[in-house]
């Protein structure tokens, strides 16, 4: 520490910023490699279902609204026996 204030060893500044900014610019090369892996994996994997996930998705919303249908033609069912019935 200098009576001026505190020292700074710039040129150490210098390259521990240097060091860093390399390392930023690898961390960031192998994030876009493990991100670009996981997707061509993924798509390896739809490719060979025996179903194709739009088929699975159409499939349980034709399910979903059909449990839903009954489950109100039950409750409309149950309300006018009730209310017949008082």
């Amino acid at each position: 520490m200098t009576e001026h204030g505190i020292d700074i060893d710039t040129r150490m500044l210098a390259v521990g910023v240097a060091v860093t900014g390399v390392a930023a610019v690898l961390g960031l090369a192998g994030t876009v490699m493990i991100g670009v892996t996981l997707l061509n994996a993924g798509r390896g994997y739809v490719r060979h279902m025996e179903v194709p996930p739009s088929e699975l998705a159409a499939r349980a919303m034709r399910q979903a609204k059909a449990a839903s249908q009954a489950a109100t033609h039950a409750g409309a069912d149950a309300w006018r026996s009730a209310d017949g019935s008082s």
